[in-house]
Parts: structure tokens; sequence; C-alpha cells
């Protein structure tokens, strides 16, 4: 849900270039015309029908795209786990609850019913550990992405073994349009899966029962 909330400003937030400056006092600096992300898709050209990069700091145009990435991240997990579980695949054994009899069977394979199945507990726990890993994320940027550090860069969990380190610039830059682009699809999946509960026959491909 958060996802849904966020996606629209998300994916509508233009992806910025940004690189870091040498001198002590860094600075976000960017190239507007020159962002990642761009492609057949958006024409080659930046996506911003609302004009957001024409208002919005160098600052808060760095927010935007640690946002964009975040929600994307978050979305293609959302989506995996929706498609793996609603298509039959295994699921956890044992108990997500023993003292509630609470199993991760009895959860069903609905998104929607799975959550609501969850005890109150149980979701106050997920809902903490987020935020928990937010706030270290945040505090472990350092510099901080709005002051020309690197939007996206998690320290705390990704790549701790480095694999990233040894890849050429150009591979770099490939994957990291692909996650962009990857994200914003799972962005428009996750809306779709929120509009199809809420609106039952919305999306033409996806059985309502989802």
């Amino acid at each position: 849900m958060i996802s849904f909330v966020v996606a629209a400003a998300a994916f509508n937030a233009p992806v910025a270039r940004f690189t870091r400056v040498t001198h002590a006092a860094a600075s976000v600096q960017m190239s507007v015309a020159e962002m990642e992300g761009t492609g057949p898709e958006t024409g080659n050209k930046v996506f911003d029908p609302l004009g957001l990069s024409k208002i919005a700091s160098e600052e808060t145009l760095a927010w935007y795209r640690a946002a964009e990435l975040k929600h994307s991240r978050v979305a293609m997990a959302a989506v995996t786990g929706w498609a793996w579980v609603s298509s039959g695949g295994p699921l956890f054994p044992g108990y997500l609850s023993a003292e509630q009899g609470v199993t991760f069977e009895s959860l069903g394979r609905h998104g929607y019913e799975a959550w609501a199945a969850v005890p109150e507990s149980g979701k106050f726990q997920i809902i903490g550990v987020v935020g928990i890993l937010e706030l270290l994320q945040e505090a472990s940027v350092k510099p901080h992405y709005t002051k020309g550090g690197v939007p996206g860069k998690v320290p705390l969990l990704w790549d701790p073994l480095g694999f990233s380190k040894k890849l050429p610039a150009d591979q770099m830059a490939r994957k990291r349009t692909a996650e962009l682009k990857n994200g914003r699809l799972a962005m428009i999946g996750v809306m779709s899966l929120v509009s199809g509960h809420y609106f039952p026959g919305s999306v033409p491909l996806l059985p309502d029962s989802m």
C-alpha cells in the first residue's frame, strides 16, 4: 500500500545523473537534460509531465531519485512475492505465531487476506523493522544523497560482498538503467494489483481473485 501511495509521485519524478564533487562542501551536481532512465518508452526524453524538475532544488531532485529507487525496489519485491504466492509457489513452513496458532499456510494466497490474517503484534513488528531499516539507511549514507552522496546506495544492505565494485562503468550504468525501468514497471504492477482488488474487473488480464 505504501508503494501504491508514493508510486505516482516517484514515477513522475525525474531521475537525474549525479556526480560527487571533490571539494569539502559537497553539493549535488546534475544535468536534467542527460538524466539516466530515459529510453524509447519515454521518447528518449525525461518523463516529467508535471515539470517537477523546473521547480525543485538540486537537493529535492536528489531526494526524488532516492524515493524512486526506494519505492522501485519495494515494488519489485512486492510484485515478485505476490506473483510467487498467487501462482502456487511453496510457502514458508511452520508458525507465524505459535501462541495464536497462526501458520504461514493459514494466511492463504491472497495478498490482502494474508495481511488481514497476520496478528496485530506481527503487523507492528513488520512496520517497526521497516522503520528501523529506514532510519539506519538514512544515518549510514555519508555524505547524504542530498549533500552530494549517491541516491539509492544502502551501505548496510546493498552489495555487502562488493560485486558491483568490480564492474566497469558502462556495465554499471546499464544495470542502473535496468533497475530504474524494472522498478517503474513494478510500481505500475503494484498499482494494477491494488486497482484490481478495490475495483474488480478494472485490470482486464488480472483475475478478480487477486
